[in-house]
Order: C-alpha cells, then structure tokens, then sequence
C-alpha cells in the first residue's frame, strides 16, 4: 500500500500519518520527491483495512501495491529513479557512470595500474574479484582477505570507490569494510541469505540477474535486500543463459528499458559477462546506453592475454580508452553524459 500526500504537507502531518501506519504493525518507508511525497506501508495490508485512511490530515490518495515486489516497483518512489550514492557520484543521475577493473585481484601492483588507467578514461568507480564464485573447483578462486586488503589499499590511494563480490554471508561485514559496493553475483542472486545479511548493512548493493532468472525473480531478489532496509539497490542485466553458444550468455536487451519502467531503481548492464569476448563488449555497451543503461561494468586488465580469469571478455587499457571515447555519442544521443 501506498500512501500519497497532499502538496504542502507538513512536518507534523507526516509524523502523524507515519504513526498511524505503525502502530497497527506496520512499517513504513518515506520518499520525499520534488512535487510529491510518498509513504509506503509494508507488512500486512489487511490490518489497514478498517482504517479511514483518506481521513487523515495531509493524505491526498491511496493505492494499492499489485505487484509482488513491493519496495522495488516503481510507485514505491516520489521520483522517477532513486539515485544511489557511490563515492561522490550517484548511479541513476544525469550521467552514465562506468565501474572498470578486472574480473580477478592478481596482485596491488597489477591493480593500481588499472585502477589509474581506468580513472583517465573517465571509470568513476573500480572492479575487482577478491572471491571469486568458479565452475570449477581447480579454477583460481581469488586472494580472499588479502585481495580485499589490497582493494582498500588502492580505493585510499586512488580515490575511486570499489566494487567487489560477496560470496557468503559470513563475509558480508568483512568485505564491506574494504569496499563501498557490494555485489551479489549472478550464481548468488537467490542465496536469500546473503540477500539479507546485505540488506542489514549500509553499503550500496550492486545486485546481478541469475543465469536463468527471470525479470520477477530478479525484483523480488531485490525485495530481499530492500526488505531488510537497505534502499542502495542497483540492478545489473549481464545476460542469460539460452540455447545458443556463439556468446557466453544472451544479452537481453529488452531488460533495461523494462526494468526501467517497472522499477525506480537504477539499472545497469555487464556487457563483458554478456559477450564472453571482448570484440563485442563495445557494441553491446553502446546498445545498453541507448536503451537507458544508467551505467556499465566492464571488464579491463593490462594484459588479458596473462588474466588468471576471464581474460577472453577483459579490454585493455588501450581497448577501453577506445570504447570511452566512442560511447560518449551515445550517450549524448539518449540524453546523457558519461
């Protein structure tokens, strides 16, 4: 249920219709926009079912929330998109933000290299695998804690804000005091567990679609984060797993604009995992930007050739100081900066 104000609305009038939610069990969600001010009621809707709600001083209208993802649907929010604070750069803003980095931390020289050579092409936010979830057990599976150390050595010392996976639930709070994002990778986007270990930490989460899921299971992943009241939602499409083999997963384009009109959340694209090489990554990365990608995450190593993982889809520095260049059109074209 959704609760929509009357322009003007005080202070005090807020407070009243927020405890009025809340002492029938409810909790409540306020989004403040800039013509409207939305509350929204979660729990057992029924209980409010008696209640004269239209009454109450300073409620303008009532809704009710049909669809199965409460927080992440798109009437939850008194704006358009919530913007999500990385660093000192919002996702879901004006411009088309760019995380950067390789899939894997090998070693602080290797990623104080990108994480430079990514900031001057204009990457406002650095990638890096400390734990790494591998097919194969015998795969290189990152450097853990010391990985994590070395992200938060280079974020001080670069400046750039850091995104990195979490695996475990028993790792959450490790790993986010050393990164300011967490992701939650496509193998994880079910692990209700760690969705809601997250969602008690004030850390942005950058949330991946499942190999297989689709675009419902995908918000009410999500609902698992903001249920537990972590707002810092960004949705990232990387693809699909279908029949074909010609790429490593099916680049479902479609998502981005459907999302965006679903959901108020920000919604960004992997075009590396999508592609499964890096001939491609480019023009996957222009075709999400022109569908309303609010950012991308893109794989960059100084020698793909040498990566210890995913080395076949990873630009290097000179590739994705070329792809920096050429997006910039397409992002003017969609209305947007980079």
């Amino acid at each position: 249920m959704i609760i929509v104000a009357r322009k003007g609305l005080t202070a005090d009038e807020l407070d009243n219709i927020r405890e009025r939610v809340e002492a029938l069990g409810l909790r409540t969600h306020i989004s403040i926009g800039g013509t409207r001010t939305i509350i929204g009621c979660i729990g057992d809707e029924a209980r409010l079912g008696h209640v004269s709600l239209l009454s109450i001083p300073g409620v303008d209208s009532v809704h009710p929330v049909m669809r199965p993802y409460k927080l992440a649907a798109r009437d939850f929010a008194a704006d358009r998109t919530s913007c999500v604070q990385v660093g000192n750069r919002t996702f879901g803003g004006e411009a088309c933000l760019v995380a950067a980095g390789p899939c894997t931390v090998e070693s602080e020289r290797m990623m104080k290299a990108t994480a430079r050579a990514v900031a001057k092409q204009g990457a406002t936010v650095l990638r890096g695998g400390a734990f790494k979830p591998r097919t194969s057990p015998y795969s290189f599976d990152g450097l853990k804690e010391e990985g994590l150390r070395i992200l938060a050595r280079v974020q001080d010392e670069t400046g750039l804000p850091v995104v990195t996976e979490v695996l475990d639930p028993r790792d959450a709070a490790l790993v986010a005091g050393h990164a300011e994002v967490l992701q939650i990778g496509a193998r994880n986007m079910q692990n209700f567990s760690l969705l809601r270990e997250v969602g008690q930490l004030h850390r942005p989460v950058l949330l991946k679609r499942g190999l297989a899921a689709t675009l419902k299971e995908f918000l009410l992943a999500a609902e698992y984060v903001m249920s537990k009241g972590n707002m810092q939602v960004i949705l990232c499409e990387r693809g699909i797993r279908t029949f074909g083999a010609e790429t490593r997963n099916t680049f479902d384009l479609a998502a981005i604009p459907w999302l965006k009109s679903e959901t108020h959340l920000p919604v960004i694209a992997d075009p590396s995992h999508a592609a499964g090489r890096r001939d491609l990554v480019a023009p996957l990365s222009f075709a999400a930007v022109a569908a309303g990608a609010d950012g991308l995450i893109i794989e960059v190593h100084p020698d793909p050739g040498t990566a210890l993982s995913d080395g076949d889809q990873s630009l290097d520095f000179k590739g994705f100081a070329q792809l920096m260049r050429d997006l910039k059109a397409f992002a003017a074209a969609a209305g947007r900066t980079v």
